[in-house]
């Protein structure tokens, strides 16, 4: 295949006819992500360095994480404690024993010239995490296998003057999570991965930021033929800085292999970049195979041995994942899939919302609801406008709570409940206070209300006609008149009910 066939196919996609579209339904992607996770240890993997992000360069190392002659390592406690629970939130097996290895390469921001990782006995194996589908139905993805290694250095290939070498995060614990080639589609990928860091964040174990390289992918993929009893020959796609460039990448790169395939091509395995400028993906370099490496088990460093007895306390502290909170919560507390979604995103936020319903005096599918559109609205409306975490937002529960007390009770609307809670929110004064204070409370006086609306009906003999005559949309012209007269505090219900009451009269 001529070097011209494969850079006129990298970059023509998306001008395919449109008979490429149904040799597309032929085939099927198989898909297999990587992600590597930065453990929020305080200190590196195997030294007493800092892993604090964003330091001067070079800052935090030592002759360990320098790869400095004679430097032995030290493994730390909490990446085992972190990788397993992270394995048994995924339903892996934990092995009892288990050994590193070095993977031996040469690059510039690795100084020892191998990586400590684990190879032939990871610690975590055969698991599976569930996603759910467009239908709510939920799919089984498999993962193969959890290991423990160390970050490499990072090189800034975007100055003027030369490439330059920032050690600060060799040596930083990272755990790769390997999933079996289940996933089928960039959608599935989606889905996954945000499953993936999720159950990470949710542990407390790592803090999901991609922009600071905490969250890593890379997204094997591979096409063939449906019904097909043999996949494809696999190409890597790395340089994937976000969920959204991991969908679009796999997306166009089951084109591509398509395509090149369709054009008389052969898939070789190979390591690709993704290009978001472009939207493409570009040829690195052929795909090393693990012989590559010449793995071997890590001289200085004793097996890691862990006891039921460990592995069983840590059960004990693991919280309940997002995904069966979600199930939960559409169940327990009868609210729609996508306020679940919403509210199980952030581990604090689905406390929060539990902690809120607790508090109310009415516990009804009502008033779960009403909680649920508060937080969704208000509260997350002041995360936003703060760029801050959940955790950060500093809302006492109690003042959701009261609110849809008193909306449900009918002793305050939806117009004073809005006025009520960015006062509430400020000064910290809860809204029943509120309301007794500033005499908000609403007006539910039937004799008081038919006064009213019998007035308006009386003083408006026009507008009465005209809605008669079929300008419906003049009710809400009466009602906002009793509305105006009574400062907002009439019970909306009740001055519709009456309104229409007349209408049909007049």
């Amino acid at each position: 295949m001529s070097s011209n066939l494969t850079s006129n196919l990298d970059n023509t996609i998306e001008n395919n006819s449109e008979n490429i579209v149904d040799i597309y339904s032929e085939y099927q992607a198989v898909i297999g992500l990587e992600v590597h996770a930065q453990l929020l240890t305080k200190s590196k993997a195997f030294c007493g360095c800092s892993t604090t992000y964003g330091l001067s360069p070079n800052s935090n190392t030592c002759p360990v994480c320098l790869g400095l002659p004679g430097a032995l390592p030290v493994l730390n406690v909490n990446l085992v404690e972190f990788i397993t629970k992270m394995g048994l939130a995924t339903h892996c097996q934990i092995r009892e024993t288990s050994t590193f290895s070095r993977k031996n390469y040469f690059y510039q921001d690795l100084p020892k010239g191998y990586q400590i990782s684990q190879y032939s006995d990871p610690i975590c194996f055969e698991g599976f995490i569930n996603i759910e589908n467009d239908d709510f139905s939920l799919k089984r993805i498999g993962i193969e296998r959890i290991h423990m290694e160390e970050d490499t250095g990072k090189s800034n290939h975007d100055l003027d003057i030369d490439t330059l070498v920032d050690l600060n995060r060799a040596g930083v614990p990272l755990i790769e999570i390997v999933s079996k080639p289940d996933i089928r589609s960039a959608a599935e990928a989606y889905k996954y991965l945000t499953q993936i860091k999720q159950i990470l964040m949710y542990l407390g174990i790592n803090n999901g930021n991609m922009e600071e390289g905490a969250l890593r992918c890379d997204a094997n993929v591979s096409v063939m033929k449906k019904g097909a009893d043999k996949f494809g020959t696999r190409n890597e796609v790395k340089n994937l800085n976000s969920f959204r460039n991991v969908e679009k990448a796999i997306e166009f790169e089951i084109k591509r292999q398509i395509d090149f395939i369709e054009n008389g091509g052969i898939i070789k395995q190979e390591t690709r970049m993704w290009d978001g400028n472009k939207n493409i993906t570009k040829s690195m370099r052929s795909k090393e195979m693990a012989h590559d490496y010449r793995y071997f088990q890590e001289p200085d460093m004793v097996p890691v041995i862990v006891n039921k007895t460990w592995i069983d306390k840590i059960q004990t502290e693991i919280p309940e994942m997002p995904l069966d909170r979600k199930l939960r919560f559409v169940d327990y507390y009868s609210i729609p899939h996508y306020d679940a979604n919403i509210l199980v995103d952030e581990k604090e936020l689905a406390d929060y919302y539990e902690l809120t319903c607790s508090l109310l005096g009415t516990k009804t599918d009502k008033t779960y609801k009403l909680v649920s559109n508060w937080i969704m609205t208000e509260a997350l409306r002041i995360k936003s406008e703060k760029n801050v975490n959940f955790s950060d937002v500093n809302i006492n529960p109690k003042i959701f709570s009261e609110l849809v007390d008193l909306l449900n009770d009918g002793i305050i609307s939806s117009a004073i409940a809005k006025e009520v809670f960015p006062e509430s929110y400020s000064t910290g004064k809860l809204p029943s206070v509120l309301v007794e204070e500033k005499g908000l409370k609403q007006v539910s006086d039937v004799g008081l209300i038919d006064k009213l609306v019998c007035e308006i009906i009386q003083n408006n003999p026009d507008n009465v006609e005209k809605f008669k005559a079929g300008r419906t949309n003049l009710f809400g012209f009466f009602v906002g008149q009793v509305m105006k007269q009574t400062a907002g505090k009439a019970n909306p219900q009740m001055v519709s009910d009456k309104v229409q009451e007349y209408l049909d009269k007049a």
